[in-house]
């Protein structure tokens, strides 16, 4: 995967603990955008600019908030490649690519050079970038999507609030949990390099997955009737399960299309105006199969499966949403 060390690109970024676990680095970055003035940076239009890859399920939060609050004219964008070469992400001429017009960069590790000279760390994605300051503002997604949920406030055309301060205990705690199970289970089950290590992560992500099932049998939103950022974290995760993780990371216990309740919920997150514009097929398939040499040696890149999230869903029968 590479990192950098000291502003030099080295490809070799060991993500395996003794035990054969995957553990996932921590992001650098954590300044704030503020609208009551209270950081350097303000919410102001044109200042900042997202980098993405619509492969990544982190990166593809951050293009729903964007979607969500009507941010488009306010945020520009850049779509790196989904193929991940030995420079890491590149910035390349695949369907749905956007250049780096500030840089002009080739990879996504020039913008972090740019920002510091002498970075050492992975170079991952989502960026939030500061054209003012010529700084990287924020690479957490859980960050920047909070940030696009309440500080762009006078510039979106909505006043959709998916953090609300009565749910955010729930909120955090099952953020928590799906994050570590789910989120990332996925990743600890296809990068692990033992069979203990695997199974252990297989086992948590399929218990909590059966918990969601259950939970969505009565309530139509993970926090209840109405959609929050938990779902939204959740989603990116869901739409990449039965086309990649399946098989490529090996989470075959069942797919999302065999549980009647997340499938229905799945479907009903999908074709809510904006959402499917945001999902590429393309580029998350061609990224997982093509790009992970070491899980998939020879790079094909799986045909199927045949999926139609357009498909009506049974989620009205919950009650109508708020």
């Amino acid at each position: 995967m590479g990192m950098l060390v000291d502003g030099k690109w080295l490809d070799d970024d060991s993500v395996l603990s003794q035990d054969g676990k995957f553990v996932r680095k921590t992001t650098s970055f954590h300044n704030w955008i503020k609208a009551d003035g209270s950081t350097p940076y303000s919410p102001d239009v044109g200042r900042y600019h997202l980098y993405i890859s619509l492969a990544c399920p982190w990166a593809h939060r951050t293009l729903i908030f964007r979607k969500l609050k009507g941010l488009e004219d306010v945020i520009d964008l850049s779509v790196v490649d989904p193929y991940m070469a030995d420079n890491g992400w590149a910035f390349g001429d695949s369907p749905g690519c956007i250049a780096d017009p500030i840089h002009a960069a080739q990879f996504m590790h020039q913008i972090y050079t740019a920002a510091d000279p002498g970075y050492t760390g992975r170079v991952t994605v989502p960026v939030l970038w500061d054209k003012q300051t010529k700084a990287i503002v924020n690479n957490e997604s859980s960050e920047i999507i909070r940030m696009l949920n309440s500080e762009f406030a006078a510039h979106s055309n909505n006043d959709y609030d998916f953090y609300p301060q009565d749910l955010r205990p729930e909120i955090d705690a099952i953020n928590d949990r799906i994050y570590t199970t789910v989120n990332n289970g996925v990743y600890k089950s296809g990068f692990a390099s033992s069979q203990d290590a695997y199974e252990k992560a297989f086992d948590d992500l399929f218990q909590t997955l059966d918990f969601l099932d259950d939970l969505l049998g009565s309530q139509r939103y993970l926090t209840g009737d109405r959609i929050t950022e938990a779902d939204w974290r959740l989603f990116p995760t869901l739409i990449r399960f039965d086309a990649v993780y399946v098989t490529h990371f090996k989470c075959n216990l069942r797919r999302i299309d065999d549980y009647a309740n997340l499938s229905n919920y799945l479907r009903e997150l999908y074709q809510m105006p904006g959402i499917a514009d945001t999902v590429d097929m393309y580029h998350i398939k061609h990224h997982y199969f093509a790009s992970h040499e070491s899980i998939n040696p020879r790079r094909i890149v799986a045909k199927g499966p045949a999926l139609d999230y357009t498909r009506p869903h049974d989620r009205a029968r919950l009650g109508a949403s708020s």
